[in-house]
């Protein structure tokens, strides 16, 4: 995947997650496109382990992108909750 798609993906995926699971915080652009990035990985990891594959760090697409950054939106909240 080419580096313009990573920051179109991750925009959108932030975008959707940060709907999703509002914190509170002000993340910018930058931010939102990292933690769609970061939910990437997080999703295509997560998914790996469902399938069976293992521990396999690796990157998903659009719904599994949304859902990795949900996850970490939501341990974000949690750490932030204690």
């Amino acid at each position: 995947m080419g580096l313009l798609a990573w920051i179109v993906v991750g925009l959108v995926a932030g975008l959707v997650a940060r709907a999703v699971v509002p914190t509170g915080r002000h993340l910018g652009c930058l931010g939102t496109i990292v933690l769609g990035i970061v939910g990437s990985v997080v999703g295509g990891t997560l998914a790996s382990v469902a399938r069976g594959d293992g521990f396999d760090v690796a990157t998903s697409g659009w719904i599994g992108s949304i859902l990795g950054a949900v996850v970490v939106l939501a341990v974000v909240r949690f750490a932030d909750s204690r």
